[in-house]
């Protein structure tokens, strides 16, 4: 059974959610602001979190930034703004999707179903069991490690995806759209640049630039050579 927290300060919101949920088996917990979300977390360590932006004293901004410091838990980010820049904020600070006010309850069910199964059976093409092994990097991907010049690097569970995705296909470009379907789930329904933030993240963790090339206005190309 999968545990989901909700962390939301209109109970309005917090019951809307839990009903649809509730039904699909997960275990449910919720929160009314960010300083219980983050005990919360702490305490009941949830599969997946749906967490509202705008929270009475610590924002979701500012939990979300703190739960990352020591999780990686997938987190659906609410929010009532619609300006560019918020979103790509959310996502920068660590969140793994979002969901735009009013939002349809369905369709946030289904993205919550879509993550746990990724989250649960793992995505991509392949033996799960298979090491990746290049001239700079090494990645295991039964046990779900990334190496750079024998260097161990940390990567969230959709960071190590979108690279292994990229490794599977290495010389070859893949658009944005291939990656959201190959990592997110044809189930996605948000922001395509998702996939640039987490890219941006992957190459910050690497330390190498050379390892993924930009092709402007197409998508992503691995670059590295293989052993």
């Amino acid at each position: 059974m999968a545990k989901i927290l909700v962390v939301d300060d209109e109970p309005s919101i917090v019951n809307l959610v839990t009903a649809y949920l509730k039904p699909e088996g997960y275990e449910i917990f919720t929160a009314l602001d960010g300083s219980s979300g983050l005990k919360a977390a702490r305490a009941f360590k949830p599969d997946l979190v749906i967490l509202d932006i705008m929270l009475p004293g610590m924002d979701g901004i500012e939990l979300l930034s703190r739960l990352r410091r020591e999780s990686e838990v997938y987190v659906i980010l609410l929010t009532a703004k619609t300006e560019e820049t918020d979103k790509i904020v959310g996502l920068s600070v660590g969140a793994d999707d979002y969901v735009t006010k009013p939002f349809s309850p369905r369709e946030l069910t289904a993205r919550v179903k879509a993550a746990l199964r990724r989250i649960q059976t793992g995505t991509g093409s392949g033996s799960e069991m298979s090491v990746l092994s290049f001239r700079h990097l090494r990645m295991d991907v039964g046990a779900r490690t990334v190496s750079v010049d024998e260097n161990p690097i940390e990567l969230t569970a959709i960071e190590f995806d979108l690279l292994k995705a990229l490794a599977e296909n290495r010389g070859r470009v893949l658009s944005r759209e291939q990656l959201l379907e190959k990592v997110w789930g044809g189930e996605y329904f948000g922001e395509i640049r998702v996939v640039d933030v987490h890219l941006g993240h992957v190459r910050q963790k690497l330390g190498r630039e050379d390892l993924i090339a930009t092709v402007r206005s197409v998508g992503y190309r691995f670059e590295d050579e293989p052993l």
